[in-house]
């Protein structure tokens, strides 16, 4: 039987779909499109049935395995403001975003798939990361220990960058000096 759409789902059914996307993260992600259902069913502890049931197709379950993923991500924000200064937590932030990014490259050819059938799993995930980013950002400025002149989508696109360049886990030192120097043309002043 279907949930109403809105309608929240009971504590043992969210559990079971919260098993279910990161087990199709971890299997995506090793096996890209070669990802089978039941193997993700067995690493998620449920059913095939429990798994068809929340994610009737392998595009759906591959969409919202992503957004799953970036919304952690994004959700993380508040709890990073909350226990750092502002500049710290944006530097926090840049690691997990390329921790985040460099993890799931198998998972890009699947996500490739969803696109080819028509489906955008980016904008919503893309927005997402934005308003993040423009959180991170903005506190940064109001303390003043960020440049107020940067904006989210131009930080979005260096993540992004960073994040191709280093793909592979021996590029991890890399991509750590690489988000150091751009946290050092982020400090106020720089620019006349």
């Amino acid at each position: 039987m279907a949930r109403e759409p809105g309608r929240p789902l009971r504590a043992d059914a969210q559990r079971n779909r919260d098993k279910i996307l990161a087990a199709a993260v971890r299997v995506f992600t090793e096996d890209g499109l070669d990802a089978h259902f039941e193997r993700i069913a067995r690493e998620a502890g449920v059913g095939t049935g429990t798994l068809y049931r929340n994610f009737p197709t392998r595009e759906a379950l591959i969409e919202a395995a992503h957004r799953n993923e970036v919304v952690q991500l994004c959700d993380a924000v508040p709890g990073l403001l909350a226990a750092l200064e502002p500049r710290e937590a944006l530097r926090v932030w840049m690691g997990r975003f390329i921790d985040y990014a460099t993890a799931k490259t198998g998972l890009a050819d699947a996500l490739r798939a969803v696109v080819a059938s028509g489906a955008d799993p980016y904008t919503h995930s893309h927005a997402l990361m934005r308003e993040a980013i423009g959180t991170l950002l903005a506190a940064g400025a109001a303390a003043g220990t960020v440049r107020s002149d940067v904006g989210a989508d131009d930080m979005f696109a260096t993540l992004a960058g960073i994040a191709l360049t280093s793909a592979r886990p021996e590029q991890r030192a890399q991509a750590e000096r690489l988000l150091d120097f751009t946290m050092d043309g982020l400090r106020p002043g720089l620019v006349k």
